[in-house]
Formats: C-alpha cells, sequence, structure tokens
C-alpha cells in the first residue's frame, strides 16, 4: 500500500490540475495558448526523464530514491500550490515532474523485488494496477470535488500530506538491496535517450495548438526520431548501457510495453473528452462530472484486483490482456453513439463499466509480466520503462485524438452551416461529432493492442514456473 500510494501520487497529477484549470487560468492571468503548459510541463519532463531516473533507482539504491523522490514531489507540489504568476506554477508542476520520474521507477522496482511468491505478488500487482489504473480517473474525482469546496491551489497541495505518510511507510516498512555505487552512468545515453523522448512529447503537445503540418512540430518529431534511433545504436556498444537491449529484445516484455503504450493512447484521449462532454455538453458541475468517473475507478479496481490479480497465476497474462482490450474497446464503441442529450445511466455508464473492467484486466497483467524475471540490478530501468510507455503513450493520445477530434468538428459546421440548425445547438452538435470520430479512432487503437498482447505475449502463468514447493502449498491451501 505504501508503494501503491506513491504511485496513485504520480498518476494523479496528471489529471487532477484538469478540472481546476480554467479556475487558475482566471487566478494567474494565463492565456489560452500558454494554459496547457500546465499538463504539459508535467508530462514533458515525467515521460523524458523516467529513464535517467530508473537508471538513477538501480544505482543509488531504489528505498533511497524513492524517498528522495517523495519529499522532492512535495515541494513541488507544495510550491506549486503557492505560485503568485503562471511561469511559477509553470515550474513547479516541470518540477514534479522531474521528481515523478524518480519516484515511480523506484515504485514499481521497489514491488517487483520485494514480491516474489507468485500468489503474493499477483495480490501486490493487483493493488498496485488498480491505482494506477484508475489514478486518472481519480484525478478527476479529487480535483472536481478541491476546486468546488475548496480551492483550485488544494489540487497541488494535496500531495504534501500524502507523500507525508508515504515517506513514514517507506522509512518504516520497506527494504531494499544497496545500490551499486561503482557502475557508471551513461551519461551519452542520457542526453540521447531523454532528449530523444522530450522531443517527440514536445512535438506531441505543440500539434494541437500548431496542427501537424507545422514546420516545429515536424522537426521535433523528426529529431526526436533520429535521437531515439542513435541511442539504440549507442546502447548496443556502450559499457554501462542506460537501457540495456536485452530488456526491450525480450518478445513478451516488448509486447507489454507496445500494449501498454497502445492502451493509454485510446484512455488519456477519452478522459480528456469526457470532461469536456461532460462539463461544456450536459452542463455538469466540476464534483458532478468528477462523481461521474466514479464507476469507471471502481471496475477498474474490481478488474485489477478480483478478476486479474485472482487468475494472474492461473492463466497466460494474454488471455486477460487481449479480452480485457476487447472490453474496452467495446465500452468506446457504445460512447461513439452519444449526442448533446445523451443520459448518463443508460448510455454513458454502461460504456465506463465495460472500459474500466478491461482496463483492469489488461494494466495489471501488463505492469507484473514486464517487470517478471528481470535481474535485481535492472529492475529500476525496467519499471522505467513500462512508466515510460504509459506517459509517451498517454501525450500522443492527447494530442492525436484532440486533434482528429478538432478537425472532424470544424468539418461537421461546415457541412451544415446553411441547414437552419441554432447556431449553439449546431457547435454542440459539431463538438460531440468530433468526439465520436475520435472515440472510434480510438476503439481501433485499443483492439490494436489486444491484437499485440495476444500475438506478442506468450509467456506461461507464473505459477507454472513457480518451484515444485510453492506449488504444493498453493495447492494446499
Amino acid at each position: 500500500m505504501v508503494i501503491a500510494l506513491a504511485q496513485l501520487m504520480v498518476v494523479l497529477d496528471a489529471t487532477i490540475v484538469n478540472i481546476a484549470l480554467p479556475s487558475a487560468q482566471r487566478d494567474l492571468g494565463m492565456s489560452d495558448g500558454n494554459r496547457q503548459w500546465v499538463i504539459t510541463a508535467y508530462t514533458l519532463a515525467f515521460g523524458g526523464l523516467l529513464l535517467l531516473g530508473g537508471r538513477i533507482a538501480d544505482l543509488v539504491g531504489r528505498k533511497r530514491t524513492f524517498v528522495i523522490g517523495l519529499i522532492g514531489f512535495a515541494a513541488a507540489s507544495a510550491l506549486g500550490g503557492a505560485a503568485t504568476t503562471s511561469g511559477m506554477l509553470f515550474g513547479a508542476r516541470a518540477l514534479q515532474g522531474v521528481f515523478a520520474a524518480v519516484l515511480a521507477p523506484s515504485a514499481l522496482s521497489l514491488l517487483t523485488t520485494t514480491f516474489t511468491d507468485p500468489k503474493e505478488r499477483g495480490k501486490a500487482f493487483g493493488i498496485y494496477g488498480a491505482l494506477a489504473g484508475s489514478g486518472s480517473a481519480i484525478g478527476f474525482i479529487v480535483g472536481g470535488l478541491l476546486t468546488e469546496y475548496l480551492d483550485w491551489r488544494w489540487c497541488l497541495y494535496v500531495n504534501v500530506p500524502i507523500a507525508v505518510i508515504a515517506v513514514f511507510g517507506a522509512l518504516t516498512l520497506l527494504h531494499d538491496r544497496p545500490g551499486h555505487t561503482g557502475a557508471r552512468l551513461d551519461v551519452p545515453g542520457v542526453l540521447l535517450g531523454c532528449g530523444g523522448l522530450v522531443a517527440i512529447v514536445y512535438g506531441f503537445s505543440e500539434a494541437e495548438p500548431r496542427g501537424w503540418s507545422d514546420a516545429l512540430v515536424l522537426g521535433l518529431l523528426a529529431a526526436g526520431a533520429a535521437l531515439l534511433a542513435t541511442f539504440v545504436w549507442w546502447q548496443s556498444r556502450a559499457r554501462t548501457p542506460l537501457l540495456p537491449l536485452h530488456i526491450v529484445k525480450d518478445r513478451n516484455r516488448a509486447g507489454c510495453f507496445l500494449t501498454m503504450g497502445l492502451a493509454v493512447i485510446g484512455m488519456f484521449g477519452l478522459f480528456l473528452f469526457m470532461t469536456y462532454y461532460l462539463q461544456v455538453i450536459l452542463d455538469y458541475s466540476p464534483v458532478r462530472t468528477g462523481l461521474a468517473f466514479l464507476p469507471l475507478t471502481a471496475a477498474i479496481i474490481i478488474g485489477s484486483t478480483q478478476i486479474s490479480a485472482r487468475l494472474m497465476h492461473r492463466v497466460p497474462p494474454r488471455l486477460l490482456m487481449a479480452p480485457g482490450m476487447v472490453l474496452a474497446a467495446s465500452g468506446m464503441v457504445i460512447l461513439t453513439q452519444m449526442t448533446v442529450s445523451s443520459d448518463y445511466a443508460t448510455e454513458i455508464l454502461p460504456a465506463l463499466i465495460l472500459m474500466g473492467l478491461g482496463m483492469g484486466l489488461t494494466f495489471m497483467p501488463v505492469f507484473a509480466t514486464a517487470t517478471a524475471g528481470i535481474a535485481p540490478q535492472d529492475s529500476g530501468v525496467t519499471s522505467a520503462t513500462v512508466n515510460t510507455s504509459q506517459q509517451v503513450g498517454g501525450s500522443i493520445g492527447t494530442a492525436l485524438l484532440n486533434t482528429i477530434a478538432t478537425t472532424s468538428s470544424t468539418a461537421y459546421i461546415t457541412a451544415h452551416a446553411t441547414d437552419g440548425t441554432a447556431r449553439t445547438l449546431l457547435a454542440k452538435q459539431a463538438v460531440v461529432h468530433g468526439y465520436t470520430v475520435a472515440i472510434w479512432c480510438a476503439a481501433g487503437i485499443m483492439l490494436l493492442a489486444g491484437l499485440v498482447a495476444a500475438l506478442m505475449v506468450t509467456t506461461r502463468p507464473p505459477a507454472q514456473d513457480a518451484p515444485a514447493e510453492g506449488a504444493m502449498k498453493e495447492s494446499m491451501a
């Protein structure tokens, strides 16, 4: 629970400020063009520096970096909550991302090295997967409550008490082997890998306001691809590589990384659309919007802890991951039927429940399978790679699907501008049409994630790889 609490805080902060953003914009006088940096500054630093954070955890020691990450994250959150200018808030959010990049790999690698028995590992990863998968939705709920009843600044201040609890829990309960202090950090790998990821994430974030054909966007994406290609070449030659290539050459592990990235592309796009749909189209308050996500959160927790965790040591991971993605895609297909006057209970709620169950079925075995069988000295960087696929997938999904939605809405207005529909109603219909087109794309991406899981993740259930004695004890139980 200590480890999962830290991970919840990191994932929650990617979305908790979304609902508070209009209030923060008014208070600090941000322009419409600059307000996106409240979100992007965090995801840029987080996604770009995760591999470095994972390797630091392996070199310095996971418990030590876990505690440092918690303290730094809390301090950055307090700084953001006290922000008096937009620049101060942007800087604090970037600093949160830096410490999150240290904290997240440490949390997952501590989980990996602490729980080795298949049955206990299933329970631990069930709790972790539930909070990691539902953290974004929980962020909307908490953000809505804090914004409406307190102040937007509490969306940042709330991290301080969570971090204090986690620090005391870590110092009391967590144990770890000492880090490999004799090893050297791969500085060229840091510059190439982190630079490439930052360029790509930045390029996708700029695609929304600038458009995909913009020279800066194309230049950033091309530069990012070139840097990552050079990074792969360097990793095959470096004495102490930042990302040992044997980690991503493993078929099952690569399948998990790709499944996670594709799944999160669809999930983050959905969160963005549903937030605006509920508040702008259906006129929900921030609190009501947050509560509308509650069934999704509950379904993720049930799918992760009550289904995946119980079946993980009995069935192959792909028999959880692939059906999970099909379930999530089915929920998205239901959402493509929404209109400007859809009923939440009959048209939105069933889709959210299906999607939550699907995500819960998928995320937990992805985390467990991707980190299984890794040498202790590589557990931090492996954990960082899982989180990197999650963050980069989220950045890509937000930019890609939002661009599709905006383009489709514009095309709809052009096609229907003279049909006699009232201007306000036409604008709402256009927005919803854009959302449904983008959600169709997200459903296709989730089906692709299910196909990747079915074809690439071929490992057996963990229980089959356990010692006979452990299997006998489990059978007797």
